[in-house]
């Protein structure tokens, strides 16, 4: 048994067809099919199950690849062992970022990184939370930046900051002429939302759904993009909050519709997560402290209340 086998089969039994698993491996198919059934031949079972459309798993099957998964990280930790002693920071390094916190925070940080550690390769990718979580678990994703704490126990977390939220209320709206706002001001029912999937907008309804009981099934308003939802709060079609670093790039005529809260501001915690194999530690921790460094001087809020991305 080879770790290059283990890496096979993982292949396998993501893609459920040899030709993909052996294109994503850089080897021809027949190599990739040979050395698995090699290995199957050495154990004296059947990993998968190849009569079946797509390729499946047999049951002993899928206990060999948790437990694969397992073997191959730790043989990854040696590398990691190994680049940590040389104080060597590079390699490939994949990161993803959810879509409410990408387009503000990438600009802010990337540019340093790279000119910091300039071994370092980045991939990055535009994730909803499910989407790298589920990333994170099966090893296609080194980290990712996304809104905390997600409870989920093969994940670790690292807090980087804390957004607040601020209200982006229009000219017109019941609330345009207080100077700042309360958490108990907010009716649900005027409220425009993201689309279902992003977790900032599970932390608005929390944050509704703490102080008042609305029915969301009233929500008639929602959009894939916060820009979107600041075009259709300008038409008077309701009220929105943005998470603070999105205020940063609001046009000059529309600063007058940003009204802060009273403290303790509502905030979302933003935090950089990866397995908890904690594997590349030393990209993960020259991540955060850039992130860090810079995010300091672009949020000065002191007194924050933190609201839960998760659904309740």
């Amino acid at each position: 048994m080879t770790i290059t086998q283990l890496h096979y089969v993982l292949a396998v039994a993501e893609h459920q067809n040899f030709t993909k698993a052996a294109e994503k491996c850089f080897v021809t198919q027949p190599t990739l099919s040979m050395q698995i059934q090699k290995l199957e031949d050495q154990l004296s079972i059947l990993i998968f199950d190849r009569s079946k459309k797509p390729i499946e798993l047999t049951n002993v099957g899928k206990k060999i690849v948790n437990q694969a998964k397992n073997i191959v990280n730790e043989a990854n930790r040696i590398q990691d062992i190994v680049d940590q002693q040389k104080g060597f920071i590079g390699g490939e390094f994949k990161l993803g970022i959810i879509p409410t916190i990408m387009p503000t925070l990438l600009p802010m940080f990337l540019k340093t990184f790279i000119k910091k550690y300039p071994k370092v390769k980045l991939k990055i990718e535009e994730l909803t939370t499910e989407e790298i979580i589920s990333r994170i678990n099966d090893g296609h994703l080194d980290a990712a930046i996304a809104a905390t704490p997600l409870e989920n126990e093969n994940i670790k977390e690292r807090v980087i900051f804390y957004e607040p939220f601020v209200g982006y209320i229009p000219k017109h709206h019941r609330l345009n002429s207080k100077k700042k706002i309360d958490i108990s001001d907010l009716d649900i029912n005027d409220m425009l939302l993201l689309e279902d999937g992003h977790c900032f907008r599970d932390g608005v309804i929390n944050l509704c759904k703490s102080f008042k009981n609305h029915n969301v099934d009233k929500f008639q308003l929602e959009s894939g993009s916060i820009e979107m939802l600041v075009k259709l709060s300008n038409e008077g079609l309701g009220m929105t909050l943005l998470p603070y670093l999105h205020t940063l790039d609001i046009k000059e005529r529309e600063i007058i519709n940003l009204h802060y809260f009273n403290e303790p501001s509502p905030a979302r915690e933003v935090s950089i997560i990866y397995h908890k194999s904690e594997l590349k530690m030393q990209i993960i921790e020259a991540l955060q402290d850039v992130i860090s460094g810079i995010i300091r001087g672009a949020i000065a809020f002191q007194d924050v209340k933190i609201i839960s991305p998760l659904p309740k």
